[in-house]
Parts: C-alpha cells; sequence; structure tokens
C-alpha cells in the first residue's frame, strides 16, 4: 500500500477535539453522525500529535464552505481529480436537497465524483445498542434503502450516463483488492499501534457516550461493533486512490474525521498516503461542525 510515514513539514495537521474530552452533543437522529463523524476544535492542543503550522482557510464555493485539513489537502482540493462524499444513513442532514447541492459542487470542482454511503455494520450498530435482531434488520433496511434513493435520484438528475458522478455502497469494496489489503493492515496494526489504538478506542467511547447512560456502562460486544464499523470506513480516509485507481481524491464530510489528526501528523505511524485529502465542506455560513 502507498500510505507512508509523513515527511517532516510535508503534512500539517489541526486539532479536533479527541484528545480533549468534553461533553458529548446529544445524537439528532437513528444514526446521528456515524461513528467516524466528529467535531473539531481549534482552541485546545493535542499531545499526542505534532501540531502545523498553518491551517488553510475556508473557501466558499457553490453554496458551500470547504476547509481542507492541511496545506496538502488544499493542493489535492484545487488538483480536482476526485472527491468521495461521504453519507451515513439516517442522517437527517443528508436531505435530498443536501445530496443535489453536493453533487453540484463536486461536479463543478471535481473531475469525478463519488458518493459512498454506509451499508455495513448498520442492523449490527442498532441491535448493539438495544434493538431486537428483527427490528435492527427492518431500521439498518428501512434507513439504508432511503438513502441510496435519494443518492441515486441525484445521480441520475445531474449526470444520467455516470460518468462523473456515482453512488458506491461500502459493501462494494469488500471485493477491491487494494481496499481488502488497507483493511487487513489496518486490523493487524491495532494490535501493535498504541495511537492507533488509543484513538479508536476513544472515538468508540466517545460514540458510545451519547448512546449508553452513564451507569449503564459501554458492553464488550457494543464497544467491537463500533470498533469494526470504523475499521470498514478507515481505508477510504487512508487511500482512496488505490482503492478506485484515482491520481488523489478528497475525502469529504460536514465534520472532521476523528481520525484525521493522526493520518495527517508528522512522523511516522499510520498516515494517508499523500495523494489522499479530506476537508470539511458544510453549507456556506455554517460553521464547520
Amino acid at each position: 500500500m502507498s500510505y507512508v510515514a509523513a515527511e517532516p513539514g510535508v503534512l500539517i495537521s489541526p486539532t479536533d477535539d479527541l484528545q480533549s474530552p468534553r461533553s458529548a452533543p446529544a445524537a439528532h437522529d437513528e444514526n446521528a453522525d456515524g461513528i467516524t463523524g466528529g467535531t473539531r476544535d481549534d482552541s485546545a492542543p493535542n499531545s499526542r500529535f505534532q501540531l502545523g503550522r498553518r491551517i488553510p482557510e475556508a473557501t466558499a464555493q457553490e453554496g458551500f464552505l470547504v476547509r481542507p485539513f492541511t496545506q496538502q489537502c488544499q493542493i489535492i482540493h484545487t488538483e480536482g481529480d476526485h472527491a468521495v462524499i461521504g453519507v451515513s444513513p439516517g442522517n437527517s442532514y443528508f436531505s435530498r436537497q443536501r445530496l443535489r447541492d453536493l453533487g453540484l459542487w463536486g461536479l463543478t470542482n471535481f473531475d469525478r465524483v463519488d458518493f459512498v454511503y454506509t451499508d455495513v455494520h448498520v442492523a449490527e450498530s442498532y441491535e448493539a445498542l438495544g434493538d431486537s435482531a428483527i427490528e435492527a434488520r427492518r431500521k439498518a433496511v428501512k434507513n439504508i434503502r432511503g438513502v441510496r434513493a435519494k443518492i441515486t435520484t441525484t445521480v441520475n438528475e445531474l449526470d444520467p450516463a455516470g460518468a462523473r458522478l456515482c453512488v458506491r455502497p461500502m459493501s462494494e469494496f469488500q471485493s477491491n483488492e487494494a481496499y481488502r489489503e488497507l483493511h487487513a493492515d489496518l486490523l493487524t496494526r491495532l494490535k501493535d499501534d498504541e495511537d492507533l489504538r488509543a484513538v479508536c478506542q476513544d472515538l468508540v467511547r466517545r460514540f458510545l457516550s451519547t448512546k449508553v447512560g452513564p451507569r449503564q456502562g459501554a458492553t464488550a460486544t457494543q464497544e467491537q461493533v463500533c470498533m469494526d464499523y470504523i475499521c470498514a470506513e478507515a481505508p477510504l480516509f487512508l487511500d482512496t486512490p488505490a482503492i478506485l485507481g484515482v491520481p488523489s481524491s478528497l475525502n469529504c464530510y460536514h465534520q472532521s474525521l476523528p481520525l484525521a489528526e493522526m493520518l495527517y501528523a508528522r512522523g511516522s505511524g499510520l498516515r494517508a498516503s499523500r495523494n489522499q485529502g479530506h476537508a470539511i465542506v458544510t453549507p456556506d455560513g455554517s460553521p464547520a461542525e
């Protein structure tokens, strides 16, 4: 795989609140912002990872504010080869109009755009959080079907031939060799990489703190389901160019990825490939959530 340790001075990482725990906000819908959705807090330093010197400014484009995570991410954004727009099922943020607007933004600024929606470990997540197996399956099918229909409508309207705008479920990548290698390597690293394990465990704890009462506490099953969810999505944060065969790619979401500070930090360890970027894309006039 082509993801490597960053050279000093090449990748610059701002901070989010991953290592600065605080009370988590209440979830606003069934899947909230997904397990890998997070928040960004530039006011608190992070002692685990070395920070950079300058964070790119947000740019207004087609009704959105685009905030590349690092200077290298800004270059990838400017190159405009490819973008992944992540969509989580059961999240009211992704309305039909919002998806259409994101599709227009993507087509205006990138040669190719892929909407990627989560359809793996969804039912397991609902069941782990208390639904019966039957109810969890019903809820997952309903939410996945709904988000797929909305994205498909957008793609058919904006690019009927599918030449530049596509929709892909996460499950599609399970037969992709590059994805499988990235996923297998990630599982191996979780056993030995202290930083990676700490970041993922903290992410799991933060997510479950919004779902499980403080007196009840999270179970081992709940923690494992969350970890599986994270590991399923992480390869796209590491090296989408290797997975989809594009020169470079910008992973876009309306929140900062909690893994981003580690993936774009200086030094050794698990890092995103040099042609993999991340940007926070929010409706114009709203802060990065």
